[in-house]
């Protein structure tokens, strides 16, 4: 017997591979940050069958589909019509972004693609939120379930926009029967990220409100990647907390990191952050500094049944994070240029740049008297 045609080989292989049975992926914001490394991650995979990489832009993953289009265009239905999962990474937290601008693209590009993985005939779809959605409290426990009430705000950065991606997301299912949504939240995303969370590190002294406790909690986006992997690939669903094992007291941070702390009073920490934000001074509005005086740590417990492990503890993220900020200078929130920061000096820039407002209301009230 002759043996088959070698095209046809390829074709039965292919089809025997369990790349083959795997499913179809769609990943939007696939262009930069973590949806560039979940699309060159998914694409290297022997149990995904094919990427499909959604951006406004082209990405280099040259193994994925690109389609090039905004998440707010109801034209993505017909883009992701044959995908299995939809991982909607399309999110801005710029901390430069008019936070009017910021909110409508988050929002409506989240109602879209919800609406349209829907319609497309999408069964499952990956969103990614943030542990910050649980809220920063004095009374939190530590750590804090999953299944724990989302008791933050809308006075941090970002944090209103991913309030509202978890209310569409526990909707969706009953607006779309047959619809699976499963809502990933990272703790402090570290790698190439730039937060209100990180650039607190790139400061002189770590700002400490006076009877605060923080702890943190850190996540290598390597481990958020690999996370979300394992929601696409349904080995665990619901709502997800990832994370480092643990927590660092604040006490542990300091002595890791080797910069000293600088304390202040609760009513001026929080009374100067308002007002410089409000004179736009710096980009962090009052609300960020919670998150750097109470606890907000999350048990990753369902990752962990499922058995995934982080690959990092909170000791090398944090080195990783002391590693890629070095160099840069921070205060309030606000960058400044090196030749800034030597000027100023250390502790004079952080009082400098706290006391900004104070100074500004002063000049305003001297020149209404002349």
């Amino acid at each position: 017997m002759s043996s088959p045609d070698p095209q046809v080989r390829a074709a039965r292989n292919k089809s025997s591979s369990p790349a083959a049975r795997g499913p179809v992926v769609a990943v939007t914001g696939a262009a930069s940050g973590v949806g560039a490394l979940l699309t060159g991650r998914l694409a290297a995979s022997d149990e995904i069958k094919q990427v499909v990489a959604i951006d406004e832009r082209r990405g280099e993953c040259a193994e994925a589909q690109w389609h090039i289009l905004d998440v707010r265009d109801p034209a993505i239905a017909e883009k992701l019509r044959g995908a299995d999962v939809v991982v909607h990474l399309a999110l801005d937290l710029d901390l430069e972004t008019d936070a009017a601008a910021r909110t409508a693209y988050n929002v409506r590009g989240t109602q879209t693609v919800l609406t349209a993985a829907a319609a497309a005939g999408v069964h499952r779809v990956v969103l990614c939120t943030s542990t910050m959605v649980y809220g920063a409290l004095p009374d939190n426990e530590l750590p804090l379930s999953e299944d724990a009430e989302l008791r933050a705000t809308a006075e941090a950065t970002g944090v209103g926009d991913l309030l509202e991606v978890e209310r569409l997301a526990r909707r969706a299912p009953r607006a779309h029967p047959g619809l699976n949504v499963t809502v990933v939240r990272p703790a402090v995303l570290v790698g190439g990220t730039d937060t209100a969370l990180t650039r607190y590190f790139e400061s002189p002294r770590l700002l400490v409100v006076a009877g605060s406790r923080p702890a943190w909690q850190f996540c290598h986006v390597d481990d958020l990647c690999s996370a979300l992997e394992y929601a696409v690939l349904e080995k665990v669903d619901g709502e997800l907390a990832v994370g480092c094992d643990g927590w660092l007291e604040q006490e542990e941070v300091e002595e890791l990191s080797g910069i000293r702390r600088m304390e202040l009073p609760s009513a001026v920490a929080l009374g100067a952050a308002a007002r410089l934000h409000r004179i736009g001074l710096t980009p962090s509005p009052a609300g960020d500094l919670a998150y750097t005086m109470y606890p907000w740590v999350v048990s990753g417990s369902r990752l962990h049944d499922a058995g995934w492990r982080p690959a990092y503890t909170n000791e090398e993220v944090l080195a990783e994070l002391l590693e890629e900020v070095s160099g840069r200078h921070t205060v309030a929130g606000r960058r400044l240029g090196r030749k800034d920061a030597t000027a100023a000096g250390a502790a004079g820039a952080t009082v400098a740049l706290l006391g900004a407002a104070a100074v500004v209301r002063r000049a305003r009230k001297a020149r209404r008297r002349i």
